[in-house]
């Protein structure tokens, strides 16, 4: 039995759905600008084996908005455990949920395990950019830093009403375009939509989302691998999605950066393990849910 729920977490309410069953619990986190519904198909794929917990991170989805920091979302997390007396759960995430996952296991060596789904931050200096001429890197990571001021410039904005359908539609081809479920994709866009005195915006706020790139450009994962005490699995993508197809260089450079920065907390820890998925991009829990419930599941139950 699914349940939707509101956890008290102090400060703000958050979202939980609670997939239900008597297995080992897993909290599933979905990535920025996500919600918990956009990880439905792989939080499906994994209730064989675990008790699957999604959950909106702060400032998304039906969660209340609050100041974000490590500390704050980590302390959600942490409050969803406790009211839903969960007994040392894994923690598996997307993108920032991976993140958090990594960040979870270096506090919490009573876990399980944790498994990051390309969690890592983007690329910000050229010494992340190995094999890459340095003016080149320099270049690309400058273009690449507008290309991400137009899209916060757009994070929080009203939708006129008029525009709406339209933006459904564009957004149930891309599900198609994805091969993704499109009944799941829609239900995740619309979670993200605020409905207030006459007007729609979109989850999270420009404030958030500001927050966010700030804290993810300032983390860097190489010393937590390195160092943390639980169980750890990095998934690495592969390939580039569409929109970093005009950064291949780039993101191929970047991509070496991740696989060198987890082959040394690997060879630092014992607990630290990575694989690098064959033919995934980011976009990795849409493409592959079931591979990665496979991994995850074998992961969590010993096989690291």
């Amino acid at each position: 039995m699914i349940n939707d729920r509101l956890v008290d977490a102090g400060d703000l309410p958050v979202a939980v759905r609670d997939f239900g069953g008597d297995q080992p619990p897993l909290l599933l986190l979905h990535g920025a600008g996500g919600n918990l519904a956009m990880l439905t198909t792989l939080a499906r794929a994994l209730r064989p084996r675990h008790r699957v917990i999604t959950l909106d991170l702060r400032g998304h989805g039906r969660s209340g908005d609050g100041p974000w920091t490590w500390d704050a979302a980590l302390g959600d997390i942490a409050a969803v455990t406790v009211q839903l007396e969960l007994n040392r759960p894994a923690v598996v995430g997307h993108s920032l949920g991976g993140m958090l996952a990594v960040l979870w296991g270096q506090r919490h060596p009573e876990t399980p395990g944790v498994v990051s789904l390309d969690g890592n931050p983007p690329p910000t200096r050229p010494d992340q950019l190995p094999g890459l001429d340095p003016e080149k890197a320099a270049a690309e990571l400058a273009r690449l830093t507008t290309i991400f001021d137009m899209t916060h410039a757009g994070t929080g904005r009203t939708i006129p009403s008029e525009n709406l359908p339209d933006l459904v539609e564009r957004q149930q081809m891309a599900a198609r375009d994805m091969g993704a479920n499109e009944k799941v994709w829609i239900e995740g866009f619309r979670r993200n939509l605020v409905h207030k005195d006459g007007e729609t915006t979109m989850r999270p706020s420009a404030a958030t989302a500001g927050e966010l790139r700030e804290l993810m450009n300032g983390l860097d994962l190489g010393p937590v691998y390195a160092t943390t005490p639980a169980p750890t699995l990095a998934v690495l993508a592969t390939r580039d999605l569409p929109d970093q197809e005009p950064f291949a260089d780039l993101y191929a450079a970047h991509r070496r950066y991740l696989v060198e920065q987890a082959a040394a907390g690997a060879r630092a820890n014992p607990r630290m393990r990575y694989l690098q998925l064959e033919d995934s991009s980011h976009a990795m829990v849409i493409e592959q849910p079931e591979v990665l419930a496979s991994l995850i599941g074998d992961f969590l139950s010993g096989g690291h």
